[in-house]
């Protein structure tokens, strides 16, 4: 028994495991999660009321994942805390380091009345995962464009289609599991777009294939993904994705085109397909937040930026530890691989445990993974020729493309931060969340300032730190914290 209280901030496949391994090793754990029930974006779940009789057949890795939920709810060293938001980790006073003073809000999202909280743990485990990437392009902000995880959060998490008419398209293999499950919740899926083209694809794939043998668990997966898709006549495309929508008041038809190896459009290859719904996703952006809250440093890698950990996932905050998709894309088991490291050492588990030499192997198995990801769906730099200039690249604050030009060519506005007021792009309700790297890439083209972008081979921007990582209502804000005593 270490008698050390863990806190873990996320209930996926990475934070789960974190909790699991944390409490056999004797620690007391609080689990805070955001969502209802454990299980992320990964194994979103239905509402209690609708539980699926089969919830199998809807997950990989079901039974797994359920034996674990269950040991880790019904201990009696854990506390789950469910619709909890971590809206602000305090960091102590320099003279004596350790995990932040974290703050929670309890209760339903943009609920009244919520409970707030704080902790002072012993360690610190950051799993709160990424979320979807989308470039803009015109009529992106089209009621009826939706990102490829919040369609896919709807139809595992309420059951509800996103359309009748689907076109899913954006890059990476993660649009497979999407038009899976809009195909099980009963949308038609027209067809399905990989922007790359199939020689990036076959590149990136098949460089020391020797590797993916330790992945031979995803190939099953992609078998049983393409064997639905030919069921039910899906077709997949490479070298294509949509560049535009259009309608009246919503969705009614989206723009096709074929795009070169750059993600310039080849002009003549356009074509027009009537859908009522669209699902875009251009890979994720990590959940940067909390991490920088925290004072992580954080890493440039393919692909963008991620929280900087050591071989035993702690960060360089002292007893901060992180793991899942905040230090790297790489899929569901590399992540529980990451969790379950993160959890057992920032309980003061054995390091020289033997347990732990297959989850390093796992680990590190994943990263390569992740890299061999980013190589084959690459974000082509030349995308930005499917704007124009009434395109909206701030959804929130609807600034456009042009309102983004003018101010990168005025020398008193050309920075990144002067340029961001001007244009208000990226002020809005998300922060920055959705729109931030492609406001930061934009403006560095058009200005010709050093390039701070997500595209490969070039940084992306460092967030800035938020003192106020989520929304909070000022009635919430300014009533005193009730202290948690585990």
């Amino acid at each position: 028994m270490t008698d050390r209280h863990v806190v873990v901030v996320g209930a996926g496949p990475a934070g789960l495991a974190a909790a699991e391994t944390a409490l056999a090793a004797g620690a007391r754990v609080t689990l805070i999660d955001a969502g209802d029930r454990p299980g992320g974006q990964y194994h979103r779940m239905l509402p209690e009321a609708y539980d699926a009789a089969r919830p199998e057949v809807l997950h990989h890795g079901w039974r797994a994942f359920d034996r674990r939920r269950r040991r880790v709810l019904a201990h009696p060293r854990c506390s789950w805390w469910s619709d909890t938001s971590v809206w602000a980790l305090e960091r102590p006073d320099p003279e004596r380091p350790g995990p932040p003073r974290v703050h929670v809000l309890r209760g339903p999202a943009d609920a009244g009345g919520r409970r707030r909280t704080t902790l002072d743990p012993d360690a610190l485990v950051l799993a709160v995962g990424a979320h979807d990437r989308v470039l803009p392009f015109p009529g992106w902000e089209l009621p009826g464009v939706f990102t490829a995880g919040a369609a896919q959060a709807l139809a595992k998490g309420e059951r509800v289609v996103v359309g009748d008419r689907v076109v899913v398209a954006g890059t990476g293999p993660f649009l497979l599991p999407v038009a899976a499950s809009l195909l099980e919740a009963g949308s038609r899926v027209l067809e399905v777009l990989e922007a790359n083209s199939p020689g990036t694809v076959a590149r990136g794939w098949s460089r020391r294939p020797w590797q993916l043998a330790a992945q031979a668990a995803k190939g099953g997966e992609l078998a049983e993904y393409s064997a639905l898709l030919l069921r039910h006549r899906v077709p997949y495309r490479t070298g294509r994705t949509v560049v535009e929508a259009r309608g009246d008041g919503r969705v009614e038809e989206v723009v096709t085109a074929r795009l070169r190896a750059d993600w310039s459009v080849a002009l003549g290859s356009e074509r027009t397909l009537a859908v009522d719904a669209a699902c875009v996703t251009h890979g994720f952006s990590p959940q940067l937040e909390l991490p920088v809250a925290a004072g992580c440093a954080l890493r440039t890698g393919t692909g963008g930026e991620f929280v900087e950990v050591d071989s035993d996932q702690a960060t360089t905050v002292p007893g901060v530890y992180a793991a899942g998709e905040i230090t790297g894309v790489a899929g569901a088991p590399a992540a529980r691989a990451e969790g379950a490291l993160a959890g057992w050492l920032a309980a003061g588990g054995d390091r020289e445990a033997a347990t732990l030499r297959p989850l390093r192997r796992s680990r590190d198995q994943g990263r390569a993974f992740a890299a061999r990801l980013a190589r084959a769906h690459p974000i082509g730099a030349a995308w930005p020729g499917w704007l124009r200039p009434e395109t909206v690249v701030c959804r929130c604050e609807d600034a456009d493309y042009a309102s983004l030009c003018r101010a990168a060519e005025a020398p008193q506005t050309a920075s990144a931060r002067v340029a961001k007021l001007e244009t208000r792009a990226g002020l809005g309700p998300c922060q920055a969340r959705i729109c931030g790297p492609t406001v930061a890439e934009l403006n560095a083209r058009l200005s010709g300032a050093p390039a701070e972008s997500a595209v490969e081979g070039l940084p992306a921007p460092a967030p800035h730190r938020r003192p106020i990582a989520q929304p909070i209502r000022l009635g919430d804000l300014a009533a005193p914290p009730e202290p948690h005593h585990p």
